[in-house]
């Protein structure tokens, strides 16, 4: 029998061709099951001596150490939270009570908002918030450019490792050199990059980070983290009783256990399917070769087509090589929402909008109508593509 990812994600057996994965992967049945799973034998809370509190423990330590091994870290640095987004403000209200006016932050022009809202709202105590602007229309950061914004006064770099909008991969490591070169932190934004490239938080020496298991074929979740060393020195508003040293401090409330469940299902995914049956870090650095050997083909095809295109106006890097297959792009004198609806009733799905990177889209002149988005993963196909460009030579 052929194999097809069809095989692992429910979703995909309906035909139709999903192609806006940057706002959410589809979920295979490894992490489908494992929520069922999950609720089927008893729903509790942690740390009571009776079975199924005793699973609901154990999970959430399992997804702490799993997630560790995702990121490449300890699983003390781990913070499971509800969305990448609230952990960020989390961390922002921690900063707000250790930064003073006239410091400095720095933000890059390639943001989703949760990466650049909670560090803007610190300008309401007197912090400076520089922009790190982006080379247009390609959207790339250079790193002379960070390099001049940076004095002793900044506090905090503020990147993503791939933008959700156009595509792009920063110098992560690099930028974190730099940052550090002046005494500041680094916070990294992996929630686009996830899905296409493994984490390595050691590798990148950043300070702090944070993805979502949504977009790595989970469920609905956020994941941060905190250099260990740092860990004591931030304010949190937590329970009095939660040591200064807990990952715990900023995980106010009861987890999310079947979420937590179906994380690890996803991760099992990644194990099984793409890692040939390796588990640990190196069953993951397996799998994304895998994911790196099935994107790419897919990435260069998309390129290739939309630069080659008559009516397509592509916004992003026009080279393989510094993205990832996110696809910016317009068709002059026909509105973003219509694109995407035509696409839609065509059985092709992509976004329409700014899809929260407002500091890229104003950059563009894009604002308030935004661009159109095709996102694809390593489930997509060849014929996910002809579908798509099919549905754009349709559209009057």
């Amino acid at each position: 029998m052929t194999f097809t990812f069809s095989q692992h994600f429910p979703a995909l057996r309906s035909g139709f061709s999903y192609l806006d994965n940057a706002a959410g992967a589809q979920v295979p049945t490894h992490a489908i099951e494992a929520i069922s799973q999950f609720l089927s034998q008893g729903s509790c809370n942690v740390g009571q001596p009776y079975p199924a509190s005793r699973v609901a423990t154990e999970l959430k330590a399992q997804a702490r150490a799993a997630t560790a091994h995702f990121l490449n870290c300890e699983p003390g640095e781990v913070i499971l939270g509800t969305s990448a987004t609230s952990l960020t403000f989390q961390l922002g209200r921690a900063f707000s009570r250790l930064f003073q006016p006239g410091d400095h932050i720095i933000v890059s022009e390639l943001e989703h908002e949760s990466n650049a809202s909670p560090w803007r709202a610190l300008e309401a105590q007197g912090v400076e918030v520089k922009l790190w602007k982006a080379r247009w229309p390609e959207g790339r950061l250079e790193l002379a450019d960070l390099r001049a914004l940076l004095t002793p006064l900044t506090r905090l770099v503020a990147l993503t490792a791939a933008a959700n909008s156009v595509g792009t991969t920063p110098e992560t490591a690099e930028a974190a050199r730099l940052a550090h070169s002046v005494g500041a932190w680094i916070i990294l934004d992996a929630v686009h990059s996830s899905p296409h490239l493994l984490p390595d938080v050691k590798a990148w020496d950043a300070d702090f980070a944070v993805f979502s298991p949504y977009k790595v074929f989970g469920p609905h979740l956020g994941c941060m983290y905190i250099r260990q060393e740092l860990l004591p020195r931030l304010p949190a508003d937590k329970l009095w009783f939660v040591p200064d040293d807990s990952p715990q401090k900023f995980e106010p409330g009861t987890a999310n256990h079947e979420g937590l469940a179906g994380w690890l299902g996803a991760l099992r995914y990644l194990y099984e399917v793409l890692g040939d049956g390796m588990t640990g870090r190196a069953g993951l650095e397996q799998a994304y070769r895998r994911i790196e050997s099935l994107e790419r083909p897919l990435l260069e095809s998309t390129l290739e087509r939309l630069l080659r295109h008559p009516r397509i106006q592509l916004y992003g890097p026009r080279e393989p090589q510094g993205r990832v297959a996110t696809f910016c792009f317009n068709i002059p004198g026909v509105s973003p929402r219509a694109v995407a609806e035509h696409l839609g009733q065509n059985g092709v799905a992509v976004a329409a909008g700014h899809y929260y990177a407002t500091l890229a889209a104003q950059a563009l002149g894009l604002m308030p109508d935004g661009a159109v988005r095709a996102s694809l993963l390593h489930y997509n196909t060849s014929e996910d593509l002809d579908r798509f460009f099919a549905g754009l030579d349709t559209l009057r």
